[in-house]
């Protein structure tokens, strides 16, 4: 069993996370929790094998926050709920890595990334000129840098839940540099002009950027 950490967080709002490493195979996986069969047969649908154990990880990770047994779910836009708990949830997974966030009374958001992806096209789509210009000269500390924008800006989108949201235009992180883990600011500007300040906290563990979002 893979489970690479659970942890109450430091905050005012009682959250958990909890990162699942993925070193089963994918039958492994499948005998790790009890899936109902509907939902294994919609993973069996999926074709990359990847992402199959991606979702089955998730399973795991869930049985192993809860002691009751929970049935996950997704709305119409995609975001996950559990059928069976009123709490908040919100889940991110990478080849390497799943996570999940839970908060029984706040909206909540997560996001991680592999520090080895190529971020050349998040800098083109998701930054604003600003943020461009704060980045650095080095390459690896750039790529840091875009992994954690990029991080901290889908965590902010789970976390809101809104359809067409401009990144580079609507959400806005303060300057930062990487220190390894840390905490971020960050603005949502609506489509009306409207702004919401959120505080983001992250951490970096075995070349991935995790960042979450709580309230």
């Amino acid at each position: 069993m893979a489970l690479y950490l659970i942890k109450d967080l430091d905050d005012d709002y009682h959250s958990r996370i909890g990162v699942w490493q993925i070193t089963e195979s994918e039958a492994e996986l499948r005998g790790l929790s009890s899936i109902p069969s509907d939902e294994l047969e919609e993973i069996s649908y999926i074709k990359s094998e990847s992402l199959r154990k991606q979702k089955l990880a998730v399973r795991a990770l869930l049985e192993a926050m809860f002691e009751e047994k929970v049935y996950l779910n997704h709305h119409d836009n995609g975001k996950p709920y559990i059928e069976n708990r009123a709490t908040n949830i919100s889940i991110t997974h990478t080849d390497k890595y799943v996570a999940i966030i839970l908060n029984d009374n706040e909206e909540v958001g997560i996001d991680c990334e592999s520090l080895d992806r190529d971020f050349s096209a998040v800098e083109k789509r998701a930054l604003s000129e600003d943020e461009i210009e704060e980045l650095e000269e080095d390459a690896n500390e750039r790529r840091e840098q875009l992994a954690i924008y990029w991080c901290a800006k889908e965590a902010i989108y789970k976390r809101i839940s809104l359809f067409g949201v401009d990144f580079a235009e609507q959400i806005e992180v303060e300057d930062f540099r990487p220190r390894g883990e840390g905490e971020l600011t960050a603005t949502f500007i609506h489509k009306d002009g409207y702004e919401e300040e959120y505080d983001l906290e992250y951490m970096t563990f075995d070349r991935h950027v995790l960042i979450w979002v709580v309230g």
